[in-house]
């Protein structure tokens, strides 16, 4: 049973900034974000919405372009970190893989892209089959999926976390909106 369900969208089109749309499960609008094209540093602010008036979290990049990447997931009304995504640079050539480390830096589980065979397919075939990836704990269990859908004009993105998820649910989110923002920049 999922706890939370949300879809990030992104339109392909525009043109400076990466404009991302966080809908809930019932098609409400519940957050907004804006990637600023051509910056070295990636610093991703979501905010509830289209306003920018209430930011909730950033999404840091620890270093400047960093082929394995670490993004620090911080709420903006605390400032604490809630978690690290890190990407892992070599094998996500081939099929895209991230480490999830908790608020203490320590490691809580894995995405992986769905199957080695499709993650092949897309990179030298098409961009027709949309991404899958599943965020699994050290013990490969199972608590969020993120489900890419084909559409050429707008990148969309379904991230469902289950009830069971030991991290704050913050942390699946912003995966999903790295998916979104990282791996949609390959294609």
């Amino acid at each position: 049973m999922s706890a939370a369900e949300y879809t990030i969208r992104k339109k392909v089109f525009a043109l400076l900034h990466g404009h991302f749309e966080i809908f809930n499960a019932e098609g409400n609008q519940v957050g907004y974000s804006r990637q600023k094209a051509f910056k070295l540093k990636e610093d991703i602010r979501v905010y509830r919405d289209e306003s920018m008036q209430e930011e909730w979290m950033t999404i840091k990049a620890r270093s400047i372009i960093d082929f394995s990447a670490s993004y620090e997931v911080v709420s903006s009304t605390t400032g604490e970190t809630l978690g690290v995504l890190q990407r892992k640079g070599l094998s996500s050539i081939i099929r895209d893989e991230w480490i999830v480390l908790d608020e203490n830096e320590e490691q809580v589980g894995t995405i992986k892209e769905d199957s080695l065979g499709l993650a092949l397919l897309r990179r030298f075939a098409s961009n027709l089959i949309p991404q899958s990836f599943t965020l699994s704990d050290n013990a490969g269990n199972e608590f969020a999926e993120f489900r890419g859908h084909f559409n050429p004009f707008v990148q969309k993105l379904t991230v469902t976390v289950d009830e069971d998820c030991p991290l704050n649910p913050f942390v699946p989110l912003a995966a999903g909106i790295l998916l979104v923002a990282i791996e949609g920049r390959q294609e």
